[in-house]
């Protein structure tokens, strides 16, 4: 019996090696068509129209693209855009989305956001017969939401993690904005697929990243678990949700001389992708996504509703898992710097 259970594990491990050798190769002809589709297709004009972008922050890479490709959509489609950010200050967002709710625009886009603050402020603009639009917040008072499809991210940089560390080990998660939707689901995944690796075990108490400071933070916090786990090999990899606390997580690393660990994260920022070029640093893994790709196509939603069409409740923009192998390739694929 133990020894089916140790061809059982093999073969999983091997399933996930798979995964993580044909994802960018298969998400290579989505990208290529769903460019293809876009550039074919004529976007309704937006002239006359106002659109109000509401974001939670605009410090991370992800949110400033994302936050300026709207701007930027919205002009060239012949709107008006009233954009606004609330500096990761939550009180401050909601007054800013009341003001807005206030103002009636023609639509109103929020990008990202922790549901339970924003959500009753989206109900609220619904209710007053705002068109409500959204960029990673999932919720049934938004007409469209535009996000990667993190389920996928979730479960593929997962599978490359395992398959990093030969399916055994203790991995370190960072797990603090449970709240946000995209992070939520991430993480999930994570759960859902080291639970058929047993071996893999996650050192508790979790450890919480934050905003703001979150590279300073994460190098902190990385540091004092270093101390705490002073072997190598008592501690495999380090995971978040999000690219930030990957970065300060491997560069504590780097300081502490505890390379042989690996970190993975979310985003594809520019600083954790050149992280990925060094073959000496302990960044391995980091699923890169198309912020400026899902800003744009946000508004272009937005367009397409007010022009009567039909949208799908979710619009998926691809992202690439990028690994020391192929990070090349995915950020000549993804047009990332």
């Amino acid at each position: 019996m133990g020894e089916n259970r140790g061809i059982g594990r093999r073969n999983l491990l091997k399933a996930s090696l798979a995964a993580g050798a044909t994802f960018a190769a298969a998400n290579a002809g989505l990208l290529a068509a769903t460019a293809n589709a876009a550039a074919e297709e004529e976007i309704p004009s937006l002239k006359g129209k106002r659109v109000a972008i509401s974001a939670t922050g605009t410090d991370h890479h992800f949110d400033l693209t994302a936050y300026n490709a709207q701007i930027d959509e919205v002009k060239k489609l012949g709107g008006e855009a009233i954009a606004v950010d609330a500096q990761r200050n939550d009180t401050k967002l909601v007054s800013q989305l009341q003001t807005l709710i206030a103002q009636k625009p023609d639509a109103l886009v929020q990008l990202l956001g922790t549901l339970t603050v924003v959500d009753p402020w989206l109900k609220r603009a619904k209710d007053a017969k705002i068109p409500v639009f959204t960029i990673d917040v999932g919720t049934p008072n938004s007409i469209n939401n535009t996000t990667s499809d993190n389920w996928r991210i979730g479960s593929d940089l997962a599978l490359q993690l395992v398959s990093d560390i030969g399916g055994a080990g203790n991995i370190v998660v960072f797990n603090g904005f449970y709240g946000v939707v995209p992070c939520a689901i991430r993480y999930d995944q994570l759960k859902a697929v080291i639970k058929y690796y047993p071996d893999v075990k996650i050192i508790e108490p979790e450890l919480r990243d934050v905003i703001p400071n979150t590279v300073q933070d994460a190098f902190s916090q990385i540091t004092a678990i270093l101390n705490k786990y002073p072997e190598k090999g008592s501690i495999k990899a380090i995971w978040s949700a999000w690219d930030v606390p990957q970065l300060g997580a491997t560069q504590a690393l780097v300081a502490a001389g505890r390379t042989e660990i690996t970190t993975y994260g979310v985003d594809g920022s520019p600083e954790v992708l050149q992280l990925l070029r060094d073959p000496n640093s302990p960044a391995a893994g980091n699923a890169a996504q198309q912020p400026e790709e899902i800003g744009r196509t946000a508004i272009r939603n937005v367009a397409r509703y007010l022009a009567g069409q039909k949208l799908p409740r979710e619009t998926y923009i691809p992202a690439l898992i990028a690994n020391k192998k192929n990070i090349e390739e995915v950020t000549k694929t993804l047009r990332l710097g």
